[in-house]
């Protein structure tokens, strides 16, 4: 996995604020309700959970990434024609510096959005034009026999830790926000059906159907051929909507996308 290209930078944090950066970026956002837009993708290194379907393994599995100030991150997204800017990981609020990024990033003008597992709830200034929040379902538990890394170390963590609901009422109440679900069957809609009700109850906000997104699990399109009928067919029966994986439908799996 290249760490932003082939671009060298420092393995030990620099003076300042900065980010551990995996992959900075321009493509075409994948997933969600902007799906298709033209974006820059800050991509940081670090999670507080551990998925076994990770899209981004190395941003959580085996974290990689290089330092980078806030202001070369800055200079690097205006270096591209996009007005979206997607700050991604592993889990981007386990940091700090994001906030201050994206406060630069608002002063610029630039449509923010973050994805985010929803565990974590930045400062009440800090400006996020779209939360997409991806609780993360039981399914989602590195359980032995699907550990990446074949140990299981992680699964009694990550457990415990994938669903805050204080927090993700926080972000749906201060946020435009959709709430994305990946889905690897039907057998996954009881909860996701249960969360989104426990939701309503808690948060002062309304969380309408349409703010409820299924994607489908996959990392590659021979993977994503096997659950997107699916999770398409039970966004239809739910009210929900679909969200497609256009970067894996376009560029499969490949780095940087």
């Amino acid at each position: 996995m290249p760490v932003t290209s082939k671009i060298d930078r420092p393995e030990s944090a620099p003076e300042g604020p900065a980010l551990p950066i995996n992959e900075l970026f321009a493509s075409l956002q994948g997933e969600g309700k902007l799906a298709g837009v033209p974006s820059v993708f800050v991509r940081t290194s670090g999670c507080n959970l551990r998925c076994w379907f990770c899209d981004s393994y190395h941003t959580s599995w085996e974290p990689t990434h290089a330092w980078m100030g806030l202001a070369e991150i800055v200079d690097d997204v205006r270096g591209y024609d996009a007005d979206h800017v997607v700050l991604t990981g592993g889990e981007p609020l386990v940091h700090d510096a994001s906030e201050a990024l994206l406060r630069r990033l608002d002063d610029l003008g630039y449509h923010t959005t973050v994805e985010t597992n929803g565990t974590i709830v930045p400062d009440a200034d800090t400006p996020i034009d779209l939360a997409s929040v991806s609780p993360k379902l039981a399914s989602s538990t590195p359980v032995p026999e699907k550990d990446p890394l074949g140990a299981g170390e992680w699964a009694e963590r990550h457990d415990a830790r994938r669903v805050d609901l204080a927090a993700l009422a926080a972000l749906v109440d201060r946020y435009d926000r959709q709430l994305k679900f990946v889905v690897t069957g039907p057998e996954d809609m009881p909860e996701i059906e249960s969360l989104v009700a426990d939701l309503r109850e808690v948060a002062s906000a309304p969380v309408p159907n349409e703010d409820v997104l299924l994607m489908p699990e996959g990392q590659t399109r021979e993977e994503l051929a096997r659950t997107r009928n699916v999770a398409a067919d039970l966004a239809i029966e739910r009210g929900y909507r679909y969200t497609p994986r256009l970067h894996v439908d376009l560029w499969n799996d490949a780095p940087e996308t």
